[in-house]
């Protein structure tokens, strides 16, 4: 019977332990992601991407590269990153112990009193009712990872420490396209200060030419008042370039880790970016995007949070075992004293209300969301890539008609200064609108050069590139 008995129980934990493997799941990346066609009307099939370019080939303004080496030392986000990476390696650490058994020391003193009454005996006997007793043992528990319950927590928190580590990555990417996109938009301030400045001395000496023109009557007192407007058309945009020039340093320095003060730059027509644009396979955003990978890493850790769900309807084998020394007498406390207790526990649950069943169900469901989350992260990487490539050759487009414009305003204006010094065949009104749309055109072809360098950091933001 005992025999029969003991084979019947051998042959059902050996069936629960083949069965282990079907609890819980391998994880696999889901076949479901579709990255051929992320890239709009970009169809290539090479590997080659600016992505595994280093920061430092990218930029070739060693200011700026000095500002984002301060960036990545000084920076606090990047800095508070970096401590998420120190507390979850303390929890994978913590889900590795927990395949080892537990081990507690006690030793105590115990000082009982016990009722006379209370114990009921005849009279006539005498019984000691004070006691110590004198303690010293050791207790240790063991649970066996038979459906693979702490091997999913392990997975779960090494998919969180790797879920961190990307984050980290995905801040330094961050930091490193602000930097270099509120650097170059200083430089672009200072270019336009620069030309602004240089066309309100144009316009005050203008002022003083219209007053002669006006002494020898070839116009009229209109020309001059117009012309001063003109002037101070042109004085009223300082300050307000002066204060973006201020609050961008600012934002720089913010971006760096520091208090306010003034940025060391170059200039804006020094600046250079890559020659090729190279943006590799769609499929390559999966390992150079941090914030892909992030996401991925959260969607295994509620992979491996369903695994476990799994487990808890399946029955835990734990271990316990105690010993030590006691005894009511310390001077004795070595003779005699030592007791042991050997505890192997099969718990299954029954009914807990529900408890399992919703466990499940909550992991099931977030597993679904950091799937879709996974996704949207892949689609949304797509999308700013095709936005940063098309603001790039947009801009592109934009510089050279530009260049037309602005060589066809200054001929324009300077054929009105001189119809209008030398002849009536025009007025003061056609020489300020030539003058207006040459300032305009100016600074907006500012802003097109601003555009392609900011475009080119977003695309290598958005092909993942600055943080190998």
């Amino acid at each position: 019977m005992n025999h029969s008995s003991n084979k019947y129980i051998l042959l059902v934990l050996a069936a629960a332990l083949l069965s282990a493997c079907s609890i819980t799941k391998k994880y696999e990346r889901p076949t479901t992601l579709k990255t051929d066609q992320l890239y709009r009307d970009q169809a290539s099939a090479d590997s080659t991407t600016i992505a595994n370019m280093p920061w430092q080939s990218v930029f070739k303004d060693e200011k700026l590269n000095a500002l984002i080496q301060k960036g990545l030392d000084q920076n606090l986000n990047l800095k508070n990153a970096i401590e998420n990476i120190v507390q979850a390696r303390a929890s994978l650490r913590q889900s590795k112990l927990a395949y080892y058994p537990t081990l507690n020391l006690d030793a105590n003193a115990t000082h009982n009193k016990q009722s006379e009454a209370g114990l009921n005996f005849p009279a006539g006997i005498n019984i000691n009712t004070l006691t110590t007793t004198y303690k010293l043992g050791l207790s240790t528990s063991w649970e066996a990872d038979i459906w693979g319950k702490l091997s999913s927590s392990k997975r779960a928190a090494l998919a969180t420490y790797l879920a961190t580590d990307a984050a980290k990555q995905a801040v330094q990417t961050q930091l490193i396209a602000d930097i270099a996109n509120n650097y170059f938009l200083l430089l672009a301030y200072d270019k336009q200060l620069v030309i602004t400045q240089e066309t309100l001395e144009s316009r005050i000496k203008n002022v003083e030419t219209i007053k002669a023109l006006k002494e020898g009557a070839i116009v009229t007192g209109a020309a001059v008042v117009q012309s001063e407007a003109n002037q101070h058309a042109a004085e009223v945009l300082i300050p307000d370039l002066k204060q973006s020039i201020r609050e961008t340093e600012n934002t720089l320095n913010i971006l760096l880790g520091q208090a306010p003060g003034p940025i060391e730059r170059g200039t804006l027509e020094n600046q250079s970016i890559p020659e090729n644009l190279a943006l590799g396979l769609p499929s390559q955003l999966l390992q150079n995007r941090p914030d892909v990978r992030q996401a991925e890493f959260n969607f295994r850790n509620a992979f491996e949070t369903t695994n476990m769900a799994k487990t808890y309807f399946y029955p835990s084998l734990t271990l316990t075992a105690s010993g030590g020394f006691s005894n009511l007498e310390l001077k004795d406390f070595f003779t005699n004293s030592v007791f042991y207790s050997i505890i192997g526990g099969l718990t299954q649950p029954i009914f807990n209300q529900g408890l399992n069943k919703m466990r499940l169900t909550t992991a099931q469901s977030q597993q679904l969301q950091a799937y879709n989350n996974f996704q949207q992260s892949l689609l949304t990487a797509g999308q700013e890539v095709s936005n940063a490539l098309y603001a790039y050759q947009m801009a592109v487009e934009k510089q050279e008609s530009r260049e037309k414009q602005i060589e066809s305003l200054v001929k324009a204006v300077d054929f009105t200064q001189q119809l209008l010094e030398y002849s009536s065949a025009t007025n003061y009104t056609d020489v300020l609108t030539s003058e207006q749309n040459l300032l305009a055109a100016q600074l907006s072809g500012i802003n097109d050069n601003l555009q392609k360098l900011q475009a080119v950091v977003d695309l290598y933001r958005a092909l993942g590139g600055g943080w190998k």
